[in-house]
């Protein structure tokens, strides 16, 4: 049980973005054998969460690198063509023509499935943090299922996942809500940070994980997308070959498989999409803290049901490292117990717990 401040370098955090496509050079970044060196650290060791002669936390710009800002279009358009599909389950009258108990079954499914195994365990927990070590043929695996969020590809995940680690609600933070509560939910998304495509970037916060061809290639223009595209259409033929199965008509065939896909899919990513997102925004504004940790980090009980544990936030930037994230009993971390269990078959090694063995973080 947590009752002494946590001594570490960098503060934690969890993102997800899609960017632009990576620049030419990145294949340059394997050549090198050298180990990574860590981030600079801040220079400031004052605490970000001191408030202002007003009584408020000290408002924090958005990074330069997104001035002046402009919309990523491609991404905004997805996004928002997302967005409207989920709402279609629930406006009449395509709401009662998309219903299907094996599709809302496939959505709740999907959102542990993908979203807690692919981004709470793979994206986050494994990749950023390396918080255990698993089988690459298993890495992988994970990875594509993180991929099926529509989050981006891993490597720029994990890169900006990092960023934020070493700049969490300082300069420049790629999504403190200290620079607005809609800029740290989405806007930091929607909107290009320039720093975010260049070489620099991936050379110092992913060059490990790009020395991986898997990861290499994926990097390519819309390359992940084309993995979820592909996703998304075998939930409509495979729904589809199941409703002629059990229908024996084109109709019927047709509607479970939009079914599938509008529930199986959409939903179940924007659902994902969202809890990802409130970890940036809302973790960092209510609920309570174990640690005083150098950012506005927060543990929110419900956040952390929604998102399988990530909303134990304050003790994740306690301990960045650890796999780990629910450190009093009643903190529940579903994804921890995933790893737990698969620590238990031989899937998972070298499982960094919370304490000493967790320090020090570089993020």
């Amino acid at each position: 049980m947590p009752t002494e401040p946590a001594q570490h370098k960098l503060a934690s955090h969890r993102s997800g973005p899609i960017q632009a496509p990576l620049i030419p050079k990145i294949p340059d970044l394997i050549m090198s054998t050298e180990a990574i060196e860590a981030p600079d650290q801040e220079s400031d060791d004052s605490n970000p969460s001191a408030a202002n002669a007003s009584g408020r936390p000290p408002r924090v710009d958005i990074p330069e690198t997104a001035k002046p800002p402009q919309l990523q279009v491609s991404y905004a358009l997805v996004i928002g063509l997302v967005h409207v599909a989920a709402l279609m389950v629930a406006i009449p009258p395509m709401a009662g023509y998309l219903f299907s108990w094996s599709g809302l079954v496939l959505a709740i499914a999907g959102h542990f499935f993908y979203g807690m195994i692919g981004i709470n365990v793979c994206y986050h927990r494994l990749l950023t943090h390396r918080g255990f070590k698993c089988p690459l043929w298993l890495e992988h695996s994970l990875a594509v299922l993180g991929i099926c969020n529509l989050q981006d590809s891993p490597a720029r995940w994990v890169a900006i996942h990092r960023m934020h680690h070493q700049h969490s609600d300082h300069q420049p933070d790629p999504h403190t809500p200290k620079a607005g509560f809609w800029w740290s939910h989405v806007g930091w998304v929607l909107y290009r940070n320039r720093d975010h495509d260049t070489t620099s970037h991936f050379e110092r916060y992913v060059r490990d994980l790009l020395r991986d061809p898997f990861y290499l290639k994926l990097e390519a223009r819309w390359r992940w997308f084309g993995i979820f595209a592909t996703h998304a259409l075998l939930y409509y033929l495979i729904g589809s070959a199941v409703g002629y199965f059990m229908t024996g008509t084109l109709a019927g065939a047709v509607q479970l498989g939009l079914s599938w896909f509008f529930w199986g899919v959409m939903v179940r990513v924007v659902i994902v999409l969202h809890g990802t997102w409130a970890v940036n925004s809302l973790t960092h504004v209510i609920g309570y803290r174990n640690y005083e940790t150098r950012d506005d980090s927060r543990n929110h009980w419900l956040i952390a049901m929604l998102t399988h544990g990530e909303g134990w936030h304050n003790n994740h930037h306690a301990s960045p490292r650890a796999a780990m994230h629910g450190h009093r009993w009643w903190e529940y971390d579903m994804a921890w117990s995933v790893i737990r269990m698969m620590e238990i078959v031989g899937l998972a090694t070298d499982v960094v717990r919370p304490g000493k063995t967790a320090e020090p973080a570089d993020w």
